[in-house]
């Protein structure tokens, strides 16, 4: 290190003035000089370990290089970090605006276009995961309208073997359907209690008629005798 610094301060003195040189890099030339002939990797390790960071974080004051070469305890390091000698470097950060603009930009459908995508369209979104958000959507609906009372225990079992068989695509399909079935369990209903009532009035009809019958035979017997 020290003979790299020499050669290197004699071919800038060969061309230019050294003070011109240290103006340019905002030190002095006897420090700069004095930097490139003093070793301060104790201080920076000392400084790392007083400021509980990386030594990469460790900024020295090339200024006062001989100060800080003197310093070879804790406390001496303290004392110039207190000064402003030593200065611990602010944390790098990492913006994240561009990553949530990206974010926001997908979500309306922007960057996903075929030169986007990388590997099929079953491992990007899965055939499995569809199926299994689909029907938890299904048997969700189904419980919840099961414990309001909209349909029975029976509805429930029989629309539910039908979407694990795959026959709602959606949920407005399901929906549909049972408002389908709950209207022609009704309509079934109303026709039974038509029929009913029409047997009975039948049975009725047929017992009076009977009574007719039988009323006409008696008087039959009793004009004959």
């Amino acid at each position: 290190m020290t003979k790299n610094c020499i050669q290197t301060l004699k071919i800038i003195d060969s061309l230019i003035n050294l003070s011109t040189f240290s103006d340019l890099l905002g030190i002095k030339p006897d420090a700069y000089v004095f930097h490139c002939r003093v070793n301060l990797t104790t201080q920076k390790r000392l400084a790392a370990s007083v400021a509980r960071c990386g030594q990469r974080k460790i900024w020295l004051d090339p200024n006062e290089i001989s100060e800080i070469s003197n310093a070879n305890s804790r406390q001496t390091i303290r004392k110039l970090i207190a000064d402003g000698l030593i200065i611990k470097k602010p944390v790098t950060m990492h913006s994240r605006s561009r990553a949530r603009e990206l974010k926001e930009a997908r979500k309306l459908g922007r960057h996903r276009g075929l030169g986007k995508r990388k590997g099929t369209a079953d491992a990007r979104m899965p055939s499995q995961v569809i199926w299994m958000r689909r029907l938890r959507v299904l048997r969700r609906l189904l419980v919840k309208y099961r414990a309001s009372g909209k349909i029975d225990k029976h509805l429930y079992h029989n629309l539910y073997n039908l979407s694990k068989g795959n026959t709602f695509k959606h949920k407005r399909a399901l929906v549909e359907h049972i408002h389908r079935a709950k209207a022609e369990k009704a309509r079934e209903r109303v026709l039974k209690e038509e029929m009913d009532a029409k047997r009975a009035k039948t049975k009725a009809a047929r017992e009076r008629k009977q009574e007719r019958v039988v009323a006409k035979q008696r008087q039959l017997l009793g004009d004959e005798n």
